[in-house]
């Protein structure tokens, strides 16, 4: 259920794309408890010379950058969860890329089960209606 909208400062290639998705897969599963199987991952890739920090652009720096929100039904997480998801997406995100600028961001985006969703039904729908 839950998309990661993920934005990553690399030169695209198969493999990356395949090592992020399963590694953003494997993280939401376990630490949020997230079904991978109802799990969506969208990468976009920034080259490093149009990222900039502090008026820097990566490339400049030699540093590596992501970001990514994933969007998660309101009060379905705690924040030890949370704190804990950001911080391990960190050092996964490090082991991909390498030198990691400290201005790289995870957004846990709690969203109201009335206003989310999938498949036409809205998370509120299937807590109602579970058996459907």
């Amino acid at each position: 259920m839950p998309i990661l909208n993920v934005k990553v400062s690399a030169h695209r290639t198969p493999e990356l794309s395949h090592r992020i998705t399963e590694a953003l897969l494997e993280l939401t599963s376990r630490v949020l408890g997230k079904r991978r199987d109802l799990t969506a991952v969208v990468i976009t890739y920034v080259d490093p010379r149009d990222w900039a920090i502090a008026g820097q652009s990566l490339a400049e720096l030699g540093k590596a950058s992501f970001y990514f929100d994933v969007k998660v039904v309101d009060e379905t997480n705690t924040k030890a969860e949370k704190a804990r998801y950001v911080a391990e997406a960190f050092e996964v995100f490090e082991s991909l890329l390498g030198d990691l600028h400290p201005e790289s961001y995870v957004y846990v985006q709690d969203v109201r089960a009335s206003a989310y969703g999938f498949g036409g039904r809205t998370q509120e729908y299937r807590h109602q209606h579970p058996e459907q």
